[in-house]
């Protein structure tokens, strides 16, 4: 089966601010396709306000309905851009006379060259968000960071990041990413160096697999109608039905949207190793969704065992419920945030939290000390946890309720 190349992914731009544009995919299907397709749009910073799926295994057919805030990034070349990505992430395929066909013996992915970007300068309020937001629009992807304040007022960033682009080994990308850093700050810059660096001194850099117990019990004790604001589990309707297909269980849910809310579903199938034969997604009025997935086993059979449905009907609902653990807690005399989110068995993480985090703790002009991401075995489950320390004087003079509150909803895109 053959398809050309121009036709893997197709986007129809709205003409009308607030129209939705039309996001479509023609390729060979693959179980947590749909999963990648929506990190992809996630991480682009679109959302998703309808979308169909159709597959018969081999070959898929996905439309997505989505929407953007209007800034000046979003030009031609970012939608060339997100094509691009969309495409690098359908199943492999060999190219012949222009026509591209599916090759059903896929290699394991190389993993991407982690580089240290070290950067020194003079310290203010929102210079990590500012920072931050920079590596995001340049794709670099944030595997870790540490940042440290040093008493004469400056800072010291360290952000391992792996480039999107493949491209941060030549010097014509690392200048690019120097120049755009230079324009964000007020004050010269003291330092900024790239350097690849080796599987050693990644291990290195790692934080423990275990967090300290109080920590757990902090962030993933959390009773939600009581510690944040969210929806109830009165919203959240998880249901299975086998009677109206022969071959599919159809998993039809009713909930509230928020941001990333079909990565999240689409995610935990992916890790169930189920796949989505049919499925149509679309928001109703007050943002309440409306899901129809008829999914099978990797097995190529419906899901009969009680036991499965249940485990997988509680999954969704604590997906849908909180995506994200978010806590302020003391640690001593100190103040700190903790944002949780469980990591795919695939080691993908959600997109653009860090972006978040420090964009909310600027609008409430509240300063970081410390920062630092890492990843951690809680349970059965690995989760990337992000650890900021708040500036003493700035942590009085704001409730902890209020950080909590501005951090979650935007991570839920609720602001």
């Amino acid at each position: 089966m053959g398809i050309l190349h121009d036709d893997v992914v197709i986007i129809r731009q709205s003409e009308k601010e607030g129209d939705p544009s039309v996001v479509t995919v023609n390729c060979p299907d693959k179980t947590g396709l749909g999963s990648d397709l929506c990190r992809i749009l996630l991480f682009f910073g679109l959302s998703i306000v309808r979308g169909d799926v159709s597959t018969d295994g081999k070959w898929c057919y996905i439309v997505f309905w989505v929407v953007c805030k209007p800034t000046p990034s979003w030009d031609s070349s970012r939608w060339e851009l997100l094509k691009k990505r969309l495409v690098d992430a359908c199943p492999s395929c060999s190219s012949a006379s222009g026509f591209l066909y599916y090759r059903s013996e896929l290699l394991p992915p190389k993993p991407p060259d982690v580089f240290l970007l070290k950067l020194c300068c003079y310290d203010r309020k929102g210079l990590l968000h500012d920072v931050t937001q920079v590596l995001c629009s340049l794709e670099l992807n944030i595997k870790k960071v540490k940042v440290s304040t040093i008493p004469d007022g400056t800072v010291m960033d360290l952000f391992f990041v792996t480039d999107t682009r493949e491209l941060l080994h030549t010097k014509k990308r690392q200048e690019e990413i120097y120049k755009t850093l230079e324009d964000i700050m007020q004050d010269p810059v003291i330092s900024c160096n790239i350097e690849r660096v080796g599987p050693e001194i990644t291990a290195c850099s790692q934080a423990s697999p275990f967090l300290p117990s109080a920590i757990t019990d902090d962030i993933f004790r959390l009773e939600i109608s009581n510690k944040l604001p969210s929806v109830s589990s009165n919203d959240v309707s998880v249901m299975m039905d086998n009677t109206l297909s022969p071959a599919h269980t159809l998993v039809h849910i009713v909930c509230q949207d928020h941001k990333g809310l079909l990565y999240d579903i689409m995610r935990t199938l992916k890790d169930y190793n189920l796949q989505i034969s049919y499925g149509r997604f679309y928001i109703k009025q007050g943002r309440k969704c409306d899901i129809d997935l008829f999914i099978m086993q990797a097995d190529g059979k419906k899901i009969v065992d009680p036991s499965k449905q249940s485990a997988l009907s509680s999954r969704l609902k604590v997906e849908l419920l909180q995506p994200l653990r978010v806590a302020v807690v003391s640690r001593g005399p100190d103040t700190e945030l903790l944002v949780a989110n469980p990591v795919e068995l695939s080691r993908m993480g959600r997109p653009l939290v860090f972006h978040d985090i420090t964009l909310a703790l600027k609008m409430l002009k509240t300063c970081i000390f410390s920062a630092e991401i890492g990843r951690h075995m809680i349970g059965d489950l690995e989760w990337e946890v992000y650890r900021v320390l708040l500036d003493e004087g700035a942590s009085l003079s704001i409730s902890r309720r209020k950080v909590e509150e501005r951090v979650w909803k935007l991570l839920m895109g609720w602001e």
